[in-house]
């Protein structure tokens, strides 16, 4: 038993690698990588989140993610403002937004193809399946991407 969770770990890991892989490559075509794409995505989900907040959103430290929303900054893709108290809140720029709609349609025809195996059912089992084990996180992300492309 053990081994066999041992292998389905590594199997949804590789799936999770080539996936990556192919993200970054596609991407550089519009001008973006995965961790920059990924934080554009995070930014335009949540405007005005702190750089905790975003660091969480994209799996990552909270310097990692300082340092790339710096990068991103002086690309002219994001700009931060001043809040609350102390608190830096993150938004895209028009220029941010652009990359980020090119960048969906890259992954929509990566992930597209990433996927193509599938039926729609077994797609759809295979979410299910990723929300029971991945809890909230999931949950929020599929609710987010139905708003987004509801307009709500």
């Amino acid at each position: 038993m053990a081994a066999e969770l041992q292998i389905l770990g590594r199997a949804v890991k590789q799936a999770q690698y080539r996936q990556h892989r192919a993200l970054d490559s596609a991407l550089g075509a519009v001008g973006t990588t995965l961790a920059q794409w990924d934080a554009l995505r995070a930014i335009s989900r949540r405007p005005g989140a702190s750089a905790r907040e975003l660091a969480v959103a994209t799996f990552q430290s909270e310097q990692a993610f300082g340092t790339l929303a710096g990068r991103l900054v002086a690309q002219g893709q994001v700009e931060r403002r001043p809040g609350r108290g102390r608190r830096i809140e993150h938004h895209l720029t028009s220029a941010g937004e652009e990359t980020l709609q090119a960048g969906h349609r890259v992954a929509d025809e990566v992930l597209g193809e990433c996927f193509e195996p599938l039926t729609t059912g077994e797609r759809e089992t295979l979410l299910e399946l990723l929300h029971r084990i991945g809890g909230e996180g999931i949950a929020e992300d599929v609710r987010r991407s139905e708003e987004s492309h509801t307009g709500h």
